[in-house]
């Protein structure tokens, strides 16, 4: 046979051709479709003979492919013979005539692939097969739809009341809807949850198609059944555990993880699912040696409940959990067995009953299962899961199976906690290098903020400072050492060690940013890695006397300023280079600041948001005036402006904030005066500094002030050119300086008995408690502090043996200090030009 493209089955007598035969076996009838077939007319053939027509069979009988029929080969005009399976019928109420009908070779090869079609669907013994009515009774069944009781007393297919797993409704429900609709259900489209008496539950798999007569109205429905109950199982635990793979260990957090775990098991797995964690494990603590049933404590941490609502008999999340007995079954547990119960009462056995043991024992439970946490030899905790609705019974393989997502989680779990316990150290360390949070200075009052990074980042090397400088000035430093963890840490200590030290030298913003990007550069020699070493600074200097801020900038964001009224204006400061790249200069930047103000410090993980430009400072600036608000408290302005960075999910950067309220000095305790380069000035200077003292009632001071005038400004004049500055400052301390245009520094040194000068910032040195130098853009400044205690001639009179006979020291005007002291071509007051 030649190979045909496939047709769909024919209806019933498709394709045949009918005759009516007299009794001596002549046509009396015949149909158009059978005179077509043997090439002839209905006239032609009426009484002629049909054994005339009717060719001889080669020998070998072929087989009638349904009872009662046999293949004649019949003669056809113009072409070979016809092949057509005749069967001969009685007709009643006429004797001997006989009803032939026949179907050609093509159309019963059709017939026959139908007819086989429904034997084999509806008489194989593998999977349930059957024909429903409208009605959806059982017509014709499968042996195996027989055995599985699909015919009820009634004739209504127990099918029909199953309920599907998707909680959409029941098989009954779906079969009508392929009736209405003509759509078919095809395997998994459905899947079913059939009870087997005295079993666990079966699945099935549905498939469904509608039946039509030949009219073309539906006649019923064709349904075909597979048990895919291990299939189904086997892709759950699949699932399950690719679930567990990727979900368990995404977070470095140990309560999280707990919460991913319950979240994994209910409700496919449990119905009600909890995590028990030993005591302060969840913020890095070790976990304690010991077993089951000792006096390890653990809590609730995470619970879940496939109805939402956790159980109000049963312990919620974070209470104490009773301790569990000891014994062989939790001996077992402990080595990595899982324990299951088929009861609420022998899960109440095992526990040991009581009220503790009711009080983690639901009511409704049937089934329940526990494992422990097992990580590196250590007990983390143990996982519950029980089911009170689910009518499952746990069994081995459910038992297998969460011993394997609790390995996967104890070890995350693991992971967290080890985690958990550095970046807790890390985070100490940074904090520890870290100045006080608020500070309060003649100059400024400054709050400070630091937020490690969160999900997962390790610590970073971010700081800030507030340095008090000389003559009451504050520098404001903040500054942000790329990369995470300790490396961070330790670089940024380093990093801030220098800037308090170049502070001290009271360099100008620019100079100290070069000098430290040298530093930089240096350590980024020594570390394996040069490239991962780098840090953004900026460093500003406030004058609380003259209100004037300078500032620079290494890669660093621009600073804010939030004035009285409410305004919000970003520094125009030229950035420069990162620290590290070398060799680059840093510009400077000054601006004045009002009585009030506040300079909003920040690190760039503060505006991290993924825009930028004119946007996002625009936002920044209206984020700072909503939180600052005048009059707030700055400690409260800081929370505000964190509030919505703490409420972020996800931050990979640390984020520091430094704000400082600035405050001036009032004028009336400032005093300043400028003299000639002239050595009557120095008589002129005393006298000026004396009579301030006296208007502001420190004459206790006035002896050793005009000593440490004296000096000053004698070396002023004689070392340097040009006018000589003089300036009082009082505060919590009196302030002195002297400023002239030499750039020459001034060393202390110590005096041998037989040199006869080198003894003037000696002497300073005595009479004040600190005294130091600094460089501005014409010349430098000398400054000196005193306390307000009155005991500045006290001091003087203790000197008297070290300098010698200070006869003279208030001679005639033009007499210099302690210059008559030593030679001019001496050391005189210890400057080298």
């Amino acid at each position: 046979m030649s190979s045909r493209r496939p047709v769909p089955p024919p209806a019933p007598f498709e394709g045949a051709v009918v005759a009516v035969l007299d009794a001596r076996g002549r046509f009396t009838h015949v149909t158009e479709a059978a005179a077509r077939l043997l090439g002839r007319s209905s006239a032609e053939l009426t009484g002629t003979a049909a054994r005339a027509l009717v060719l001889p069979h080669p020998p070998g009988a072929r087989p009638s492919p349904v009872p009662g029929g046999r293949w004649l080969r019949l003669r056809r005009r113009g072409g070979r013979p016809a092949e057509v399976w005749v069967r001969l019928l009685p007709l009643s109420g006429e004797r001997g005539a006989l009803l032939a009908l026949g179907v050609p070779e093509e159309e019963m090869e059709r017939w026959g692939a139908a007819i086989a079609l429904g034997r084999a669907v509806l008489g194989q013994d593998r999977w349930q097969t059957a024909v429903h009515d409208l009605d959806l009774r059982v017509r014709h069944a499968s042996p195996a739809a027989l055995r599985a009781g699909r015919i009820g007393p009634d004739g209504r297919d127990p099918l029909v009341d199953t309920p599907c797993l998707d909680g959409t409704g029941t098989a009954g429900e779906l079969l009508r809807q392929v009736i209405d609709s003509g759509e078919p259900l095809v395997d998994t489209a459905g899947v079913l949850r059939a009870r087997t008496p005295g079993e666990n539950d079966r699945f099935v798999s549905l498939t469904a198609v509608r039946l039509d007569g030949l009219d073309g109205r539906p006649t019923g429905v064709f349904t075909s059944l597979v048990d895919v109950t291990e299939r189904y199982r086997s892709r759950k635990r699949l699932d399950l555990v690719y679930r567990a793979s990727r979900n368990l260990g995404a977070s470095l957090d140990i309560e999280q993880t707990a919460r991913d775990l319950v979240d994994l098991l209910v409700p496919g797995f449990a119905d009600l699912a909890s995590v028990e964690i030993v005591e302060n494990m969840a913020q890095g603590a070790e976990p304690p040696p010991g077993a089951i049933g000792t006096e390890i404590r653990v809590r609730r941490t995470a619970a879940k409940s496939a109805t939402g609502s956790w159980p109000a008999d049963q312990r919620g999340i974070g209470a104490p959990l009773p301790r569990l007995p000891t014994g062989p079954d939790f001996r077992r547990m402990e080595n990595g067995e899982a324990l299951i119960t088929r009861s609420r009462a022998e899960h109440l056995a095992l526990l040991g009953g009581g009220p503790e043991a009711a009080s983690i024992t639901p009511e409704d439970l049937h089934t329940a299962m526990g494992a422990v946490l097992l990580a590196r030899g250590r007990l983390l905790g143990y996982v519950q899961v029980q089911r009170t609705h689910t009518p499952f019974v746990y069994d081995e393989e459910d038992a297998e199976l969460l011993l394997e997502i609790v390995a996967r989680a104890a070890l995350s779990m693991d992971n967290a906690r080890r985690y958990t316990r550095e970046h807790n150290l890390a985070v100490l360390l940074q904090k520890s290098l870290l100045p006080p949070l608020a500070t309060s200075s003649a100059a400024a009052e400054t709050v400070g903020r630091y937020l490690p990074a969160g999900g997962g980042a390790s610590v970073g090397g971010d700081w800030f400072d507030a340095l008090p400088l000389s003559s009451l000035r504050t520098a404001f430093v903040l500054g942000d050492v790329i990369g995470h963890g300790l490396n961070a840490a330790a670089t940024m200590a380093r990093v801030r060690t220098a800037v308090q030290t170049l502070a001290d030298l009271d360099l100008p913003p620019g100079e100290l940013l070069v000098r430290l990007d040298d530093l930089v550069v240096r350590i980024a020699e020594e570390a394996e890695h040069s490239d991962t070493v780098g840090a953004s600074c900026l460093y500003a200097v406030y004058d609380p006397v003259t209100g004037h801020c300078r500032m620079a900038s290494a890669g660093h964001p621009a600073p804010a300023v939030l004035r009285p009224d409410g305004t919000v204006q970003l520094v125009e400061v030229e950035p420069g280079p990162t620290l590290g790249v070398g060799g680059m200069p840093f510009a400077q930047t000054e601006v004045e600041l009002p009585e009030g103000s506040v300079l909003v410090l920040y690190s760039d993980g503060f505006t991290d948001d993924g825009h930028g430009g004119r946007s996002a400072g625009e936002e920044l600036c209206a984020r700072i005036a909503r939180a600052g608000r005048p009059g707030r408290p700055l400690q409260e302005t800081a929370d505000a402006l964190l509030a919505p960075v703490r409420a972020a999910p996800g931050r990979q950067d640390d984020v520091t904030l430094l704000l400082a309220r600035t405050r001036r000095v009032p004028g009336r305790d400032v005093a300043s005066w400028q003299f000639p380069p002239e050595p009557a000035a120095v008589a002129d200077a005393r006298e000026a500094a004396v009579g301030r003292l006296t208007d502001w009632g420190l004459d206790a001071l006035a002896f050793s002030t005009e000593l440490v005038v004296s000096e000053l400004v004698t070396n002023a004049i004689r070392y340097a050119a040009g006018p000589v500055a003089l300036r009082l400052i009082r505060d919590r301390m009196l302030i002195c300086e002297v400023g002239d245009s030499s750039e020459s520094q001034p060393r202390l040194r110590q005096a041998r008995s037989t040199d006869e000068g080198g003894r003037g910032l000696f002497l300073v040195a005595q009479l004040t408690n600190r005294w130091g130098s600094r460089y501005g853009d014409a010349g430098k400044t000398i400054w000196t502090e005193q306390a307000l205690g009155g005991t500045g001639e006290t001091a003087a009179e203790g000197l008297w043996g070290d300098v010698g006979d200070l006869e003279g020291l208030e001679g005639e005007p033009g007499e210099s200090g302690t210059g008559d002291l030593e030679e001019p071509g001496g050391s005189g007051g210890d400057v080298r030009p």
